[in-house]
């Protein structure tokens, strides 16, 4: 299918649906991390051979996965046409003014975030995602990213670590501490150097690049950059040996060749990682937005303090409706609940490997336009709506910063 072809029939569909594109789930796998099994297929869906598991689904995905085993447009999510295959990113390149706006696709070239679900049956190994400046370096984008914890059965391991203790960059043993650990690679006990937070359904965390951190095992919802970067410094999780690779996977050869393990550590942002204050700078809680509450219906900030990314969690009451306007292009993902949004009947909790009806993507013009969601269901919709980079900028909370 050549470019025009694509521009009709996404311009057709944006039409038909006034202004919105819907999406096919879109599935990840590792395979270097057991499944949760809590995103809703079956046992058997779950194991795709030796690219390991589905253990994640993204959300209005224009980014690649970057995994080791490679599947051909993994990550990349695909508008629900029937009969046609056509990619997001595609959409968006083709039609970038119809979708992003005319001013906005001035200055961004694309959505430059991802929402994704992750579902992991262990604890994720301790890395970090390289900034800006390292992750060019091998022709990849920063990852700064934020979770939001949701409400399903929590796993066995439900605390994140982050950081390192105040006093190992205090006393400047960062090397002397993790040099021998990584060159060694084996075990799990290097998270003894770190602290670990409770996973708080409703709750999350905003976490910079550059920042240790080894997620637990709630299921999550997490807001980033668009990209897959990553260095991997825990060897073995729970008996599951983690291939030495990951730690140099998005190093330089130049610099793996002349620093070798020192070449990861080079890349963390230690002072940041040693805050003493790190769980009050970086703790995310709903954040009530007075200005829109109604009896039947509320939102509330959950991904802030960045204008790199932002996103809402909206409530609607069973037989309320709510009118729902903002500054841009936006993700909608209907987590519970079902109801109608401006006309397209969505519900949640409920898709298959091929199928669902909880993701849409709103274009500008919509956005601002605004349209109505309408609860026609038993129960409370739960749905988030998240944004791209300078989206939201004046609207947004940001977190007290603790010295």
């Amino acid at each position: 299918m050549n470019n025009s072809q694509i521009r009709s029939l996404v311009l057709q569909e944006l039409e038909k649906n006034k202004g919105k594109l819907a999406l096919r789930p879109c599935w990840v796998a590792r395979d270097f991390m057991p499944p949760g099994k809590r995103l809703g297929l079956t046992d058997k869906e779950y194991d795709v051979g030796k690219r390991g598991y589905i253990c994640e689904r993204w959300l209005v995905s224009e980014t690649s996965v970057d995994n080791l085993v490679k599947e051909k447009n993994e990550g990349l999510s695909y508008l629900n046409i029937e009969n046609e295959n056509i990619l997001l990113k595609d959409a968006l390149e083709i039609c970038k003014e119809e979708i992003l706006g005319k001013v906005y696709s001035k200055y961004h070239k694309n959505l430059g975030r991802l929402l994704k679900i992750y579902d992991f049956g262990s604890r994720i190994f301790y890395h970090i995602h390289q900034k800006d400046e390292d992750a060019k370096k091998v022709g990849m984008n920063s990852k700064e990213e934020a979770y939001h914890f949701l409400d399903k059965p929590l796993g066995p391991h439900p605390e994140t670590f982050f950081g390192v203790h105040t006093s190992i960059v205090k006393n400047n043993k960062q090397k002397e501490i993790f040099l021998p650990y990584l060159k060694k690679w084996e075990g799990e006990e290097i998270l003894k150097y770190s602290k670990a937070y409770l996973n708080v359904p409703g709750e999350g965390f905003h976490l910079p690049a550059g920042l240790l951190h080894a997620p637990g095992t709630a299921l999550t919802l997490e807001l980033q950059e668009s990209s897959d970067v990553m260095a991997v410094l825990q060897a073995e999780i729970d008996g599951l040996k983690i291939g030495k690779e990951l730690l140099h996977h998005h190093v330089t050869k130049e610099a793996w060749d002349k620093d070798r393990e020192e070449a990861v550590l080079n890349q963390i942002d230690w002072e940041a990682n040693a805050d003493p204050y790190f769980y009050e700078n970086h703790h995310l809680s709903p954040q009530m937005i007075q200005e829109t509450k109604t009896d039947g219906a509320w939102e509330e900030w959950v991904w802030y303090n960045t204008v790199k990314f932002s996103g809402k969690r909206l409530t609607v009451k069973p037989g309320k409706r709510f009118f729902n306007r903002e500054n841009g292009v936006h993700g909608v993902f209907m987590w519970r609940g079902s109801g109608d949004v401006d006309g397209y009947s969505m519900e949640g909790q409920k898709v298959s490997l091929n199928e669902s009806r909880d993701e849409l993507l709103i274009s500008s013009a919509k956005a601002k336009e605004g349209y109505e969601i309408v609860n026609t269901g038993n129960e409370n919709i739960i749905l988030y709506k998240f944004f791209g980079p300078d989206i939201n900028i004046d609207n947004i909370p940001f977190i007290k910063h603790y010295e």
